[in-house]
């Protein structure tokens, strides 16, 4: 019988020792209070992948069939806005290529970029530099306007692509880019050069003509500008 019960008491300390061990107290007496009592963390989720939503890019062979594809791809973000589209404008291997944001209200209701006051006062900045509109390649990084004037980031991350791929396929000498939206998504800050699929590019970033009708006191750091662009200028 006590042999029995010494065995019974030796199976029982055995089974009692490995509960504790489960539940994970390993010795009787531990450096830092422990709260057996607090709630068991969850454990931690895997970051899901998030999907790219931005339309592939198809090799294109020359600007016109960029241009074809912009036209008729639903996939565009500007499926999703009310409006029309305005296309890219203007000739290859242009001594320069002009990008904006985006089109302005009077710009969609006549059919192209850079009308109303804010293209009268863009074609005098042309001239100033030697040009005129039917000379320079004309483009936006979107190609209709957004309720608000708002886009999502994924929308500027697929349109800087989109705009990589423009550009080498219109081929012109050099970039001026219109506005702060242009400049922040297209060209890092200082830098002079435009990166894209064929290359580098020298670029240049100045207020849109629609700040400048509402603050004129910027002119002179636009004409400043345009004064580095014209000693830029092939001859």
């Amino acid at each position: 019988m006590r042999g029995l019960l010494r065995e019974n008491s030796a199976e029982t300390a055995n089974a009692y020792l490995a509960w504790w061990n489960l539940a994970g107290v390993d010795g009787a007496v531990g450096e830092e209070p422990v709260n057996w009592l607090r709630p068991v963390p969850a454990p931690a989720a895997a970051p899901m992948a998030i999907p790219d939503q931005s339309p592939a890019l198809p090799r294109l062979p020359s600007f016109d069939a960029f241009r074809l594809w912009l036209a008729e791809d639903a996939a565009q973000p500007e499926r999703r806005w009310p409006g029309t589209i305005i296309l890219p404008e203007g000739p290859v291997n242009a001594p320069l290529m002009v990008i904006t944001d985006m089109p302005d209200p009077a710009d969609i209701g006549a059919g192209a970029l850079l009308s109303d006051r804010a293209g009268q006062l863009f074609d005098a900045m042309l001239r100033a530099i030697g040009l005129k509109r039917a000379d320079v390649h004309l483009a936006s990084l979107f190609l209709s306007r957004p309720p608000g004037g708002m886009v999502e980031a994924s929308d500027l991350t697929a349109a800087a692509a989109r705009i990589s791929t423009h550009v080498m396929l219109a081929a012109p000498q050099r970039l001026l880019l219109l506005g702060d939206r242009t400049a922040r998504t297209l060209l890092p800050e200082g830098a002079r050069f435009f990166n894209h699929e064929g290359g580098t590019l020298p670029a240049l970033a100045t207020f849109h003509p629609r700040l400048l009708l509402g603050q004129p006191a910027a002119k002179a750091e636009c004409w400043r500008l345009l004064q580095g662009l014209i000693e830029e200028m092939p001859k």
